[in-house]
């Protein structure tokens, strides 16, 4: 099969052997496969990953025949843990010490015609939501996630910071569940896309600093970049809750005396509940599809990776059964 494969010597698609489904997992024709921020980094190094790059997909289940989601669509949870350890055993695979994840540890991902994952980890795409929505259930699940943590969030003032794809997601979810969020970002182009959801949007740091000028009480840092830290905690109050959303390859050196001084809770956020983001999707809470800019057969997804990482861009897909290109 045709797939996007990172190594020693670069980022190039080839091809390589069909993957093959061990006991408990599924055969996933990939139907759409999003870029994610983290793709782009682990180009850069990020995780030191070697494989098949790619996490964020809806597919159709092709195999073994006898499997019970045989020709259905499905979104999957990308951390498949040994299901014996103690975190396992806690429903918190993510922190399985012995896991792989898709497309990003040890095992390969989904730009690709094909891949595995076990069945446990899969939930079937309701009707009303389509490709080009379930395609973003992965990142809306971490966007999720913050609420799973911190639900109090939902209760008074948020500050995300960013306005990349990530950051966008959260401030919808954010705003869905009740709280008011003001977005801090640098395109007005992005920014645009909450116009009338009853978001505040800025590109300036010292407007949003003047909305709450004793500091905001929560902070979500999602700019993927590694200064974002020092710009949201530049903007925190005093005891403030401050959510780390971004995964960077870069180093980042942290000043944590203000952390300490200002008494600063830091919560580090991943992944997510997928079945809070399909219900979410189907009933049309949260829109995603407006966030496409560009899509790709996988045949271009060198061309789908450099757009990607351009200046402004937000969302592309990676469509592998599909000859069509659009940009």
């Amino acid at each position: 099969m045709l797939a996007l494969f990172f190594d020693e010597s670069g980022l190039g698609l080839r091809e390589v052997p069909d993957p093959e489904p061990g006991a408990g997992e599924a055969l996933i024709r990939v139907r759409l496969a999003g870029v994610c921020a983290t793709d782009l980094e682990i180009v850069k190094g990020y995780m030191d990953f070697r494989g098949v790059l790619g996490h964020e997909f809806v597919g159709e289940v092709v195999g073994p025949e006898d499997h019970p989601l045989l020709g259905r669509r499905v979104v999957g949870e990308i951390n498949c843990g040994c299901g014996e350890c103690p975190a396992c055993r806690a429903g918190l695979e993510r922190h399985c010490p012995r896991r792989t994840v898709l497309g990003i540890l040890g095992r390969g991902g989904a730009f690709a015609d094909y891949l595995t994952l076990p069945t446990r980890n899969l939930h079937v795409v309701p009707d009303e939501v389509a490709d080009e929505a379930a395609v973003f259930c992965e990142p809306l699940a971490a966007c999720y996630e913050v609420l799973e943590q911190r639900s109090d969030l939902a209760r008074g003032p948020v500050l995300v910071v960013g306005d990349g794809r990530l950051g966008l997601l959260q401030a919808l979810v954010l705003r869905t569940a009740g709280a008011e969020v003001t977005l801090l970002g640098r395109h007005p182009r992005k920014l645009a896309l909450l116009d009338g959801l009853d978001i505040r949007t800025s590109t300036g740091a010292e407007e949003v600093r003047s909305i709450q000028r004793e500091g905001w009480p929560a902070v979500v840092e999602a700019t993927g970049s590694a200064g974002g830290f020092e710009l949201a905690l530049s903007l925190i109050a005093p005891r403030g809750v401050m959510v780390l959303k971004s995964t960077v390859a870069e180093p980042a050196t942290v000043d944590f005396a203000p952390l300490v001084i200002d008494e600063i809770t830091v919560v580090g956020s991943r992944c997510g509940p997928f079945p809070v983001a399909l219900e979410a999707l189907a009933k049309g809470r949260i829109r995603t599809i407006p966030m496409i800019d560009a899509r790709f057969p996988l045949s271009e997804a060198l061309r789908a990776i450099e757009r990607a990482g351009s200046r402004g861009t937000l969302k592309v897909i990676v469509a592998p059964q599909d000859a069509t290109l659009q940009t």
